[in-house]
């Protein structure tokens, strides 16, 4: 698959079949989040992949928006440094290489709010997380065998502007 293809196909996916995904593709999806564009080249990132169903079970109960969670192969859960100024930023770029990664695996993936979330603590605690890091995301990752409901989107024309408003 195509760059721009992937862009355009992505959906967000939140059923999921069983089917596990092997090792080797969640780690490559996670090698495409390694090399995102960060400030100053800094990589402030550590990344989380969750394969065991106890722990997606856990993380679909406390996240607000995550219940899909125990449906997923797995959930990668992105983390910056919390004194890097450029944090969520170099965190979001990441996560989205790794979604556009996971798209051309044609697995399908939902981001899930991560950032100053009410339950990050518990997420924190339960993984035995560093205190130097800060969740950025969470995305939860997973086969289908439906194509995803294709969204209503914004026209080019009514997002883009030419030199000025």
């Amino acid at each position: 698959m195509q760059t721009i293809e992937a862009i355009k196909n992505r959906r967000s996916v939140r059923k999921y079949i069983d089917k596990p995904i092997k090792n080797e593709i969640l780690k490559d999806i996670v090698d495409c989040g390694r090399l995102a564009p960060s400030g100053n080249n800094s990589q402030p990132w550590e990344f989380l992949v969750v394969t065991k169903r106890e722990d997606l079970d856990f993380l679909a109960k406390v996240t607000t928006y995550g219940k899909f969670l125990k449906e997923a192969g797995a959930c990668i859960i992105t983390f910056c440094e919390k004194n890097n100024r450029h944090h969520v930023e170099d965190g979001s770029a990441a996560t989205e290489n790794m979604i556009l990664a996971a798209t051309d695996y044609g697995i399908g993936t939902c981001w899930i709010a991560g950032y100053n979330r009410t339950y990050e603590e518990d997420i924190v605690s339960h993984f035995n997380v560093p205190q130097n890091l800060r969740m950025i995301s969470i995305i939860s990752l997973g086969y289908y065998d439906r194509y995803p409901y294709i969204p209503n989107k914004r026209s080019i024309d009514e997002v883009l502007h030419w030199e000025r408003f």
